[in-house]
């Protein structure tokens, strides 16, 4: 079975030169670009790293009411 989460991008003008982008579900996981594509680039990045647990929590064994998850962003 194959599930599909789905987040969603906004893009702001950021002044100067920059957009601003941030995913609205996750907040936190906001950055920028000098292009929306770059702004999209750097905040799927930022995605990644607020969604990475930190250390200890992934040193620790796997209960059985644990399972792991893995999330592709394309």
């Amino acid at each position: 079975m194959a599930d599909t989460l789905e987040f969603t991008v906004r893009f702001e003008d950021g002044g100067d030169g920059w957009i601003t982008a941030s995913i609205l579900e996750v907040p936190g996981a906001i950055s920028q670009g000098h292009t929306r594509a770059e702004a999209r680039e750097n905040v799927i990045d930022a995605l990644r790293t607020v969604l990475t647990p930190d250390e200890q929590f992934t040193n620790q064994p796997l209960g059985a009411d644990h399972e792991p998850l893995t999330l592709t962003v394309s």
